[in-house]
C-alpha cells in the first residue's frame, strides 16, 4: 500500500521560508529524513521512498495553494491511492506557533489550499497535519503575516518541531492514525 503525503505551499523563491509554506518545508525535512530527491513531475514536485515496507509518494504541488486539490487528485488516481493513506500537511493561524495537530478529518477553515482539497475530493475525510503559525498579526494583515517570512524567534522554535513532524509523519505510515494522534497530539 501506498502513501501519498503532500505538503501545501506556493512555488517560487518568494515564497520558499514563508509561514503559509511549511507544508513544503516539512515535505523537504521528510525527504532528506529518507533520503529522496524531488523531481518535477505533473502538477507538482515528486519523491518516492520507503519506510521500512512502506512506500511513499511526497508531493508539494506547482498548482500554488488555491489549488492544490488539482495536484492532489491527480496523484491519489494515478497512484491507485485511497483517501485514508492520504496525509495532507498545512499551515494553520488557529493554532500557535509549534503546535503540531493531526485529524482523520475536518473542514479547511480559512486556508484555501485545505478547501481547494475538499472541494476537489469531494470530501473532508482524509488526514491533516496542520502545523501552527500563531496569529501576531494585526486585522487586516494576515496575508500579509501568513505570506510573510518567519522571524529568527519562530525559526529557533520551528528547527525541533518540524523534526517531531517528521516523526509524525512516519508514525502515520506506520503505526496508523489514531495511534499516532494519541501518541503526538498535545506535544
Amino acid at each position: 500500500m501506498k502513501y501519498l503525503i503532500t505538503g501545501l505551499g506556493n512555488p517560487g523563491d518568494e515564497y520558499a521560508n514563508t509561514r503559509h509554506n511549511i507544508g513544503f518545508i516539512m515535505a523537504d525535512a521528510l525527504a532528506l529524513n529518507l533520503g529522496a530527491k524531488f523531481v518535477l513531475g505533473r502538477h507538482g514536485w515528486v519523491a518516492e521512498a520507503r519506510v521500512k515496507n512502506k512506500e511513499l509518494l511526497l508531493l508539494k504541488p506547482s498548482t500554488y495553494m488555491n489549488l492544490s486539490g488539482k495536484a492532489v487528485k491527480y496523484w491519489l488516481d494515478k497512484e491507485q491511492i485511497t483517501l485514508d493513506h492520504l496525509l495532507v500537511i498545512a499551515d494553520d493561524i488557529d493554532l500557535e506557533t509549534g503546535i503540531l495537530r493531526l485529524r482523520g478529518k475536518g473542514t479547511g477553515g480559512s486556508h484555501n489550499g485545505l478547501n481547494h482539497i475538499i472541494e476537489t475530493l469531494e470530501t473532508m475525510d482524509w488526514p491533516r497535519l496542520r502545523v501552527g503559525i500563531g496569529k501576531n498579526y494585526a486585522k487586516g494583515f494576515q496575508v500579509d503575516y501568513v505570506l510573510g517570512q518567519w522571524t529568527r524567534t519562530e525559526e529557533k522554535l520551528m528547527l525541533p518541531r518540524i523534526d517531531l513532524g517528521v516523526d509524525m509523519i512516519k508514525s502515520f505510515v506506520l503505526a496508523g492514525l489514531h495511534r499516532t494522534m494519541s501518541d503526538y497530539n498535545g506535544r
